[in-house]
């Protein structure tokens, strides 16, 4: 028997008397704009220390920016025991304070959307969408912080900013900040940046000098962060985020969980990390004469462009067995690739058979492919 529209009113009414914000789970899919929302994927590594500059460190699609040397940080995928419905976060912890951030200094995490995935948000129309970002923080700093959506595909780029607060130190806390349609500009329908959705932690004077930009205009960056906190102004000062929801509308709907099999398939087209630290067999390859090996990568899914490759060239990373014998590999290189496989080469390597298929055998070391936007 189908679920009456009126039933689902009440167990969201329910949800939302016992706990303040719709509890995780919920019906409906596809709602969620962001990719790994939960926090679930992190190829890259769960820890990274001593970030002072910009990057994807841990948590995959959410990249760290610290600019102007604002601070040192250590960033990491955090295991969540206190949410329920949630067992992962995203964590930014200082370790080295900057209480006086320098004019271009920033601090701020970033998840970005492709342009040919948001043409339903009716961008530069009449009837442009408002959009909902929902999620849950939790910081020792109490305080005003700003969430912003940056349209990349416009030029200039235009931005809208709205502030947030952490109102106890310490504690989960359910946020919600609806954002309205843009009715100006176009969003590009291709594979590049359309949306950037940034939350900013801190800033020096070149960001926070103005009026925050609270509806959409042509990008300003003394009206980006206007009234921030400084997350940087203490040591053991930290930020935490989960369940970071963007979907149509004005409301605010339960988290969209999705398994960890599809998050990491959605993230693979941005970032795959084909072998790392590994004894076993990664790919297969072959000599191309008596002194080239290659080695040929398909890659799990179809990724956002044609990927660079990151690859450990070390004393003995690599071994080729082929022909019966084996051949040490320490550096290759990548030499073409699309968005579904890449070859690289080791072109110093003697003792080839010509045409002798062969085996990759990784003992150490990391392989992965890079497409973020």
């Amino acid at each position: 028997m189908a679920v009456k529209n009126t039933d689902r009113m009440l167990d969201l009414s329910r949800d939302l008397s016992t706990t303040g914000a719709p509890q995780s789970g919920g019906s409906g899919g596809r709602r969620n704009l962001i990719i790994n929302g939960a926090m679930q994927v992190a190829q890259r590594g769960t820890s990274e220390t001593g970030v002072t500059t910009y990057g994807y460190y841990t948590v995959d699609r959410f990249q760290v920016f610290v600019l102007g040397s604002q601070g040192t940080w250590t960033v990491t995928q955090e295991n969540v025991t206190d949410l329920p419905g949630f067992s992962n976060s995203f964590k930014i912890l200082c370790t080295t304070a900057d209480a006086s951030p320098a004019s271009n200094g920033a601090v701020y995490l970033r998840n970005s959307l492709e342009g040919q995935n948001l043409q339903h948000l009716k961008k530069g129309t009449s009837d442009a969408e408002s959009v909902t970002l929902s999620f849950w923080v939790k910081s020792n700093k109490t305080g005003t912080y700003v969430a912003e959506i940056l349209d990349r595909s416009s030029s200039p780029e235009r931005h809208i900013n709205k502030v947030f607060t952490v109102d106890v130190s310490g504690t989960w806390e359910y946020k919600t900040i609806t954002f309205a349609g843009d009715t100006t500009g176009t969003l590009a329908n291709d594979n590049t940046a359309g949306f950037s959705i940034n939350f900013y932690l801190g800033s020096g004077s070149n960001f926070n000098t103005g009026t925050l930009q609270t509806s959409w205009g042509d990008l300003s960056n003394p009206d980006r962060m206007a009234g921030i906190v400084n997350l940087a102004d203490t040591i053991n000062n930290y930020f935490e985020i989960t369940g970071v929801q963007l979907e149509v509308g004005d409301t605010a709907t339960s988290f969209e969980h999705r398994s960890y099999a599809e998050e990491l398939a959605l993230c693979q087209r941005y970032y795959y990390k084909h072998a790392e630290n590994v004894s076993d067999y990664v790919a297969h390859g072959w000599a191309y004469s008596a002194t080239s090996v290659y080695l040929y990568v398909d890659f799990p899914v179809t990724m956002r462009a044609t990927p660079s490759a990151e690859y450990s060239n070390s004393t003995g990373a690599y071994t080729f067995y082929t022909n019966g014998s084996a051949k040490s590999i320490d550096t290759f290189t990548a030499i073409s690739g699309t968005e579904n496989s890449m070859t690289l080469i080791n072109p110093s390597v003697s003792g080839l058979t010509a045409g002798a298929a062969g085996g990759w055998y990784a003992t150490s070391g990391l392989l992965a492919f890079d497409s973020e936007l």
